[in-house]
């Protein structure tokens, strides 16, 4: 399988991560065999150098350098705050058209890949923003009521922490459908059984950053991807007002 490249030149290159490939080998899952910063080495026949990471079940755009210095610059940037993020996602219920949560979050460490990370911070700040596009009915439940509620929705993450975007959307009780460890597994199902989806709903959409050469602003930009574009047309099939 080949990578989906959506911006490269000589100095970097941004590709469309399928979702469930780790960006590079973790303890996460010491039997995967493949990864996104390995298939890239051997699709290009160069090295690259990850700068910054995306959850393994979530898709989109992901950032590799070609050579160290710009490695460096770039994942300065991404310190710096300066690399600006956009996310889609499709979301349990009906938020409004617009809204935001600066909700601080305790740091969650793993087991396996966090072991030196240093234990019992404070919550740390992180601020998430996010614009509702479209609202869908669908006459599937879950329990209680006959109908059941969803929505797609564009996030802008301000901060970068752990599972961020998945965590605030879970406390506002809006919770990402297709999330197996912040999400709701009733919807999780729903979506399973009736529209065939299996993944999370949430793609780095577009990715925006200054260039480590020439300092000229670079936007690169993922689609959804299948799975998520036949959900999306599923909530619109069976969409009842």
């Amino acid at each position: 399988m080949e990578l989906e490249i959506i911006y490269h030149d000589s100095d970097l290159v941004v590709i469309n991560k399928p979702a469930g490939l780790l960006v590079h080998r973790s303890r996460v899952d010491v039997h995967a065999t493949e990864f996104a910063m390995q298939m890239l080495r051997d699709q290009l026949q160069q090295l690259v150098y990850p700068v910054h990471r995306i959850d393994r079940p979530t898709s989109g755009a992901l950032l590799f350098a070609l050579s160290k210095e710009a490695a460096r610059e770039l994942s300065q940037q991404f310190q710096d705050g300066c690399v600006k993020k956009k996310y889609t996602a499709i979301v349990r219920g009906h938020p409004p058209d617009s809204g935001d949560t600066d909700e601080p979050l305790l740091e969650r460490h793993d087991k396996m890949t966090d072991g030196k990370a240093t234990k019992n911070k404070q919550p740390q700040k992180a601020r998430t923003e996010f614009v509702t596009t479209r609202r869908w009915t669908v006459p599937f439940s879950t329990g209680k009521y006959p109908n059941s509620r969803y929505a797609l929705v564009y996030v802008t993450p301000r901060t970068g922490r752990k599972h961020q975007i998945r965590r605030h959307f879970n406390h506002m009780a809006w919770p990402i459908i297709g999330d197996t460890t912040h999400g709701d597994r009733r919807h999780n199902r729903l979506f399973r059984q009736h529209f065939d989806a299996h993944r999370l709903m949430l793609v780095a959409s577009r990715l925006s950053f200054r260039h480590p050469r020439s300092g000229q602003q670079v936007e690169a930009n993922a689609s959804v991807g299948g799975e998520f574009e036949a959900a999306i047309s599923s909530l619109e099939r069976n969409h009842v007002t």
